[in-house]
């Protein structure tokens, strides 16, 4: 395989564009042309990892956090990521980072860590706003289920838990083919009257290139006539969490301890554990201490998550129980989601998850 084939299905997964404006995702080291025999798949680049992957013929390094975040001006092997790149050049090896846009899918980072909590109904927990288009085209009646099939095939459609979304109007177009066209009905020259449907679904931003494509392909007319509109509408499938509920309620001391078994935290820090049973449960893995309002606001019990502050602990006291159950602990499993996701699509290609334990943080 090439770099870039690998590429296209991680980007199908996580399109780049759900990306944050501070994150550094895709290709970071590496071309995009260049033969690929086996890759590596962790959450951290580290100078064992990298060792890791020479030892076993590995030329695609994917890990989750990116290698490089801040602008490189020189290359003299002073700092860390300096002498990583150094490292991944000298042995041809290239790097791909999947960060923030697996973060913000509802198959991704979450998705893995709500399903290892035992978390079942579960939504986005902060959905983005301003990436969903509505698309319109208008096509003959007797082709409207070969174009309509085709959209949604390709992504379109799809609001919640509802695919194969559309509305569909009866109308009739007119149009004349001038010289150099080949009407698919009518004669050239000569203005022709159509039944037509006018179809309408939505679409997201990141998926828009390639409904039109499949759109245009499955369309009969020579000039396909369609709209794009901007959307302010809630993406439910994109956004920053999750929120589920747990099968049975757990007490808050019981919650803890399944936490931590699941998660294999040597220590979980948490604010005053809730009053009565816990049953609806948020999640973010990494750093998510910004969504607690979020959480709380959504009816939460217990928020899991990385990174939280001193202060951020006094935050709905009693109410809801915050847990930091660790940045690594709660993005571990993302090494196994990437995994599964490439295995299902290339089943025949080498994928290897890095056996090193990359989490920078101890506990005495």
């Amino acid at each position: 395989m090439i770099v870039k084939e690998i590429c296209r299905l991680l980007e199908k997964q996580a399109s780049l564009s759900l990306q944050e404006s501070y994150d550094n995702s895709g290709l970071l080291i590496g071309n995009y042309n260049s033969e690929v025999n086996k890759a590596l798949i962790t959450l951290d680049v580290t100078e064992d990892v990298l060792a890791e992957a020479i030892r076993e013929n590995c030329n695609l390094v994917i890990s989750h956090h990116p290698v490089i975040f801040k602008g490189i001006k020189k290359l003299t092997g002073s700092s860390l990521t300096e002498k990583l790149i150094t490292i991944a050049i000298k042995n041809d090896i290239a790097i791909y980072a999947i960060h923030t846009n697996l973060d913000n899918v509802n198959t991704g980072v979450n998705a893995i860590l709500a399903e290892k909590l035992g978390l079942k109904n579960l939504k986005i927990l902060s959905p983005r706003y301003g990436n969903l288009k509505k698309l319109v085209t208008f096509c003959p009646t007797d082709h409207a289920d070969k174009v309509r099939k085709a959209i949604f095939e390709a992504g379109a459609g799809q609001i919640g838990d509802y695919d194969s979304c559309s509305y569909n109007i009866e109308g009739k177009g007119s149009f004349r083919g001038l010289d150099g066209t080949n009407p698919f009905v009518g004669k050239k020259g000569e203005i022709h009257f159509e039944e037509e449907l006018r179809i309408e679904t939505i679409v997201p931003d990141f998926l828009i290139k390639q409904v039109l494509t499949a759109m245009i392909d499955a369309h009969p007319y020579e000039e396909v006539a369609y709209d794009i509109y901007p959307l302010d509408n809630a993406n439910e499938n994109t956004g920053a969490g999750m929120i589920g509920e747990l099968k049975h309620e757990m007490h808050g001391t019981d919650f803890l301890t399944h936490v931590k078994k699941v998660l294999g935290s040597k220590a979980l820090r948490h604010s005053q554990v809730t009053d009565g049973k816990i049953k609806k449960v948020a999640i973010c893995g990494g750093s998510g201490s910004f969504l607690i309002d979020k959480a709380f606001n959504a009816g939460a019990k217990a928020f899991i998550t990385g990174d939280v502050k001193y202060h951020d602990f006094f935050e709905y006291h009693g109410q809801m129980t915050i847990i930091d159950a660790g940045h690594y602990e709660t993005e571990q499993f993302t090494k196994e989601l990437i995994h599964s996701f490439l295995k299902e699509k290339i089943p025949t290609f080498a994928l290897l998850i890095s056996r090193v334990d990359t989490n920078p943080v101890n506990v005495f």
